[in-house]
């Protein structure tokens, strides 16, 4: 092989692993209509992990249901809406105060994008020095941005003391964020901020009131398992026996 062959060569290997590490950093999958989700991932007790996010388009530009986790994933995913949807995002809800869901926040809203949380969430990240909202609520919220609703619900304590789901009623989808185990989790996780008796009923009021729901989406892992709720109960049933 001449020289010039062999720099080919290496160019061509060189942009195959670096689109391999960017695929690895942000993953878009499309959900169902409007909705995808969007994941990113970073380390957890040596482990790369991957935390699961949501972005909804509407006829006024996108919603994000949380931040990216990794702090270099905050541009490019704005570039790829941008790119594969023709949009803007207009508005991020972050649904508890731990940094995988609010590490995005400041950086939105230097954007001029409307950032919101709970006001027990907002108190918790000024407290613990995470980023935090322009705006907040104190009850549950309907949100309608044009074409699309859906709700903030608080059933209580779990993964934190403040973790909030997004029901979107129509489409009968539920964002579970960190409150909701996946299937695919052999355990309850980061438990720091945890209240594992109070998480039993705070599941049980989300499978009340989240009714039939199609699809379920937790914080972290596989999400095209729809029963995840159950999962997590029976997690939280083992751990607390063994209290």
């Amino acid at each position: 092989m001449t020289k010039i062959g062999y720099i080919i060569l290496f160019l061509m290997l060189s942009c195959g692993v670096s689109a391999q590490k960017n695929a690895l950093k942000l993953k878009i999958t499309h959900l169902t209509g409007d909705f995808y989700i969007y994941t990113t991932y970073n380390l957890y007790k040596n482990d790369l992990v991957p935390a699961n996010s949501m972005y909804i388009l509407t006829e006024k530009g996108a919603i994000m249901i949380d931040t990216p986790w990794d702090t270099t994933q905050f541009q490019p995913l704005l570039d790829s809406i941008a790119q594969k949807h023709h949009q803007k995002v207009v508005l991020c809800v972050a649904t508890h105060s731990h940094e995988d869901r609010t590490g995005g926040l400041a950086f939105l809203r230097e954007k001029g994008i409307q950032t919101y949380t709970s006001l027990q969430t907002l108190n918790l990240c000024k407290e613990n020095g995470e980023k935090q909202a322009e705006y907040f609520f104190t009850k549950d919220t309907t949100f309608t941005i044009a074409n699309h609703s859906f709700q903030t619900y608080y059933a209580g304590e779990g993964h934190t003391p403040d973790n909030i789901v997004i029901w979107f009623e129509k489409e009968k989808i539920l964002y579970g964020g960190c409150l909701v185990k996946s299937t695919e989790s052999p355990s309850l996780g980061n438990l720091q901020d945890a209240n594992p008796v109070a998480w039993v009923n705070s599941i049980k009021k989300v499978q009340k009131k989240c009714r039939q729901a199609k699809w379920i989406i937790p914080g972290h892992f596989d999400w095209k398992n729809k029963g995840s709720l159950t999962h997590t109960l029976h997690l939280l049933q083992k751990y607390n026996a063994r209290k």
